[in-house]
């Protein structure tokens, strides 16, 4: 398994993996398009024998020194093999590389997995968000200060 950026021919992977894994708040196939190669944002691809397996997508805003999970996504077919950490890794990799000091998330309350995944790795529980997904559901807002190489 290996990450790397994505390309506009992994569209039609990240779109299905985004459909198959989210319930609500999914992103539109025009939004995911849009953010391959956007320079405001990363989105990596997990994949193995050159099939896309997870994605990542990281926002920065300019002058601000901490980068933004938005969404990480793992093909549930291939789920609990270490794809998501590797996601979060590559994740942490690019906000140091863009010069940011901190990776924020939010999450869903009701996600024991990402949950444990996000703390196993180091990130602390800053608050949360009730009401914030589409369908009603509390986020978790999680936030790691990552050690500069």
């Amino acid at each position: 398994m290996q990450v790397r950026k994505a390309r506009p021919e992994d569209l039609d992977a990240i779109e299905a993996i985004e459909n198959t894994v989210f319930e609500s708040d999914r992103l539109s196939r025009r939004s995911l398009r849009r953010y391959i190669g956007a320079g405001s944002v990363s989105m990596l691809v997990a994949h193995e024998s050159r099939a896309v397996t997870g994605y990542a997508l990281i926002g920065f805003r300019r002058g601000s020194l901490k980068g933004r999970l938005y969404s990480i996504a793992v093909d549930r077919e291939r789920a609990g093999r270490g794809l998501g950490r590797a996601l979060l890794q590559a994740c942490e990799a690019e906000t140091r590389r863009r010069a940011c000091e901190s990776l924020l998330l939010e999450v869903r309350a009701d996600n024991p997995r990402a949950i444990a995944l996000y703390e196993k790795a180091g990130y602390e529980r800053r608050g949360s968000e009730p009401d914030y997904y589409e369908d009603g559901a509390t986020a978790l807002r999680f936030e790691k200060t990552l050690a500069q190489d």
